[in-house]
């Protein structure tokens, strides 16, 4: 009892049911034309800029936000992290490997921030509404 016009119907919806998954490849591709950076703050301010997109590098930076207190930034590739320092909890250390936009690690005791931000900071995916 399957009519040609139900025939249709059943492909036409077994074809919009795929529409999502295409919408969010094409998104996803749009995303990836952005170049990422690290951008490391201390005290509100930003020190350095890496750009981790298409890095190969591995690289370790020592920063002293204050005497007496020391940071060692690791960047390996298109990933950082807060490799070691010497603050009593150890907080940041134990945030491990930041690399998506809008992922941070903040060392308070240090006041030394690692964001991860894209280039276009307006299309980012994190919405924030100020009062």
């Amino acid at each position: 009892m399957v009519k040609p016009f139900d025939v249709v119907i059943v492909f036409l919806l077994i074809v919009l049911s795929f529409l999502p998954t295409v919408i969010f490849a094409v998104q996803q591709t749009n995303k990836d034309n952005n170049n990422v950076y690290a951008v490391i703050s201390i005290n509100g301010e930003e020190v350095d800029r890496f750009l981790l997109t298409g890095n190969e590098e591995h690289r370790l930076i020592t920063y002293y936000p204050a005497p007496g207190k020391y940071n060692i930034v690791e960047i390996d590739g298109e990933r950082i992290r807060n490799k070691e320092d010497n603050s009593p909890y150890q907080i940041a250390v134990r945030r491990d490997w930041i690399q998506s936009p809008g992922e941070t690690s903040l060392n308070l005791p240090h006041r030394l921030l690692i964001e991860i931000v894209t280039e276009n900071p307006e299309e980012s995916d994190i919405d924030v509404m100020a009062q």
